[in-house]
């Protein structure tokens, strides 16, 4: 609970900080994320374990309504809430060798909450067959059907996600966090409803000085000076 709660307030402490562009979330231990600590499971009543879980996936929230970018970067192990986490994340990088696994069906639980992203990144059936099973899968596997986005050698995983990080961070600021909330509104709309909401956020990009500036400096063949307006 304390990690989640603590994972939720980086998220939203990070968005608000002008001088950060792009989020990354590792694992500092052993592995990546193993899941909650089962042992906090006894002793609740309904209303408290309806409050312990939304306290828990709350962060997931988050990261789909802030505007800066969130990459994971991934080693060793991310199964239960580790897999969310991962599926949550806007892109994620793994070190070859790390295991990911909807895993809580094994001890008589299920992954209701990692379901959610999981469903949006792979789809129904492989989702499902991940939940059901919880079943490990490699990172080559997590790779091939649209987990990760990239699998990197162990020693090369901090430097990779760093050069992916400052490839976002040189894009234009308002560009890159009005079109990732764009992205996340329109997801799950209807076809002409989402070009309704892309369009009217289209148009207020282009608006901003910053939109301007990105066009006077490709057309001059010169590196653009962003201001964030």
């Amino acid at each position: 609970m304390p990690l989640a709660t603590e994972l939720n307030q980086a998220l939203i402490s990070l968005d608000d900080d002008e001088d950060t562009r792009v989020i990354i979330i590792r694992g500092a231990g052993k592995g990546f994320c193993a899941g909650i600590d089962v042992r906090d499971l006894e002793g609740k009543s309904p209303l408290e374990y309806y409050d312990w879980i939304t306290l828990l996936e709350e962060w997931a929230l988050t990261i789909s309504k802030i505007g800066k970018p969130v990459i994971a970067s991934v080693h060793n192990i991310a199964v239960a809430n580790g897999i969310g986490v991962v599926a949550s994340s806007d892109l994620a990088i793994a070190a070859e060798g790390t295991k990911f696994g909807a895993t809580a069906v094994n001890v008589g639980l299920f992954c209701m909450g990692p379901a959610i992203p999981l469903s949006r990144c792979l789809g129904r059936k492989k989702a499902l067959e991940l939940l059901l099973t919880g079943d490990l899968i490699d990172a080559e596997e997590a790779l091939s059907i649209g987990l990760i986005n990239k699998v990197v050698p162990k020693e090369q995983l901090e430097q990779e996600t760093l050069k992916l990080a400052q490839e976002l961070a040189a894009k234009s600021p308002l560009g890159i966090q009005l079109g990732k909330k764009s992205f996340y509104k329109m997801a799950d709309l209807a076809y002409d409803k989402a070009f309704e909401v892309t369009g009217n956020h289209f148009a207020i990009l282009c608006t901003t000085e910053d939109a301007h500036e990105g066009v006077h400096a490709f057309l001059g063949k010169r590196e653009p000076e962003w201001k964030m307006k």
